[in-house]
């Protein structure tokens, strides 16, 4: 564990399952701080705040990635118990499948929302605080979705294309700063989106995957610890994608 002092505050959206618990593990056993947030309490949660009353090493709360003041409150409290934040991973998210004309507009509000909004919210708040102490990363959890265009997935491409143009253009105003932004683009991985794929349609991918499977949560949380740390300090406004080579 480094000491206290040089410690970096990775603060973490979606931190509770999936990835973004991937990325919580990875960043602890690599001695960061994690700050994160969710919907609710996972057994990873429970169990961390367990081995961690005093809150050192590890923070979570309860808040709706679409609750602006609920986020801002939590960048609020992560900043005055810890004096800074010196990285973001902008990791929740929710897909949305179907036929773009077929679509309810309330799911197109809630995917936009969570996926665009509430990342863009969340990043306000907290490159603030990385201007001030001049230094610090962004990383948003993109998706090759929005590289590459997929009947069926219109409005979430539409959110993590999006998410690229931010990184792009905020990295060039960031950088003067001495803030890197940038993306990693999973393509497809084991989750609950890929879970609800046949055995034949995940038989198609990994047949047109060069690496020949599906990438697992570790493979791209690596990924994003190697962008959060001193060997990554000379790469911002890019996208990196992880899909073993799918959409080369």
């Amino acid at each position: 564990m480094r000491p206290v002092a040089d410690r970096i505050v990775v603060v973490l959206s979606g931190g509770s399952r999936g990835l973004g618990m991937a990325i919580a593990s990875r960043c602890l056993n690599e001695g960061y701080i994690v700050a994160t947030y969710s919907r609710s309490a996972s057994p990873f949660v429970k169990k961390q705040m367990e081995l961690d009353p005093d809150r050192k090493n590890f923070f979570w709360s309860e808040v709706d990635a679409t609750d602006l003041q609920g986020v801002k409150r939590f960048v609020t409290e992560v900043s005055e118990r810890y004096g800074e934040i010196g990285a973001l991973v902008n990791n929740a998210g929710i897909g949305v499948e179907g036929i773009f004309a077929s679509m309810r507009l309330s799911d197109i509000d809630l995917c936009v929302d969570v996926n665009l909004k509430g990342t863009l919210s969340l990043t306000w708040f907290c490159s603030r605080f990385m201007i001030q102490r001049r230094g610090g990363c962004i990383i948003n959890i993109s998706s090759i979705a929005g590289i590459r265009g997929q009947s069926g997935v219109v409005v979430y491409s539409a959110t993590k294309a999006g998410l690229d143009g931010m990184t792009r253009s905020l990295a060039r105003e960031l950088g003067p700063r001495g803030i890197r932004v940038n993306s990693v683009a999973p393509g497809y991985f084991e989750s609950e989106m890929v879970n609800g794929l046949n055995e034949a349609a995940k038989a198609r991918i990994t047949r047109r995957t060069p690496l020949g499977r599906l990438a697992t949560v570790d493979d791209i949380a690596a990924v994003v610890l190697f962008m959060i740390s001193p060997s990554a300090s000379f790469i911002t406004g890019q996208t990196i994608v992880v899909d073993g080579g799918l959409t080369c």
